[in-house]
């Protein structure tokens, strides 16, 4: 199984946690010029972009701190064109960015992983 093979399991793994949670999946794998969501729920009022990262030892570090800044630039530039695309206001629309880290062992959701970043 390639990498792309493998983080697409985990996705499915990580968007069948958050329907279990009570979440709406609304998009997996959003893609535009800019780069990649990987989950787009509503949880409530919140639209959450979710980031799923896996691994498989410790050896490079915790999977989210996979989630770098640059990253979550990259994701808050998606998440506004997604929201301009489908017709969500920007400033009333509350927004939530989540992370989901994945293990052998366990699924850990981290609610509100970091803040947004600014590019309406």
């Amino acid at each position: 199984m390639n990498k792309r093979q493998l983080g697409t399991v985990y996705e499915q793994k990580a968007a069948a946690y958050l329907q279990q949670q009570g979440y709406e999946i609304m998009e997996c794998n959003f893609r535009c010029r800019m780069g990649e969501i990987d989950i787009i729920a509503r949880e409530g009022e919140y639209l959450c972009f979710v980031e799923v990262k896996y691994r498989s030892n410790s050896r490079h570090g915790s999977p989210e701190s996979a989630v770098t800044s640059a990253k979550q630039r990259q994701i808050s530039k998606v998440a506004v064109y997604y929201m301009k695309r489908y017709g969500y206001d920007p400033y009333n629309t509350p927004v939530r960015f989540d992370v989901i880290a994945v293990t052998e062992n366990e699924i850990r959701h981290i609610k509100d992983a970091f803040p947004y970043q600014g590019y309406y």
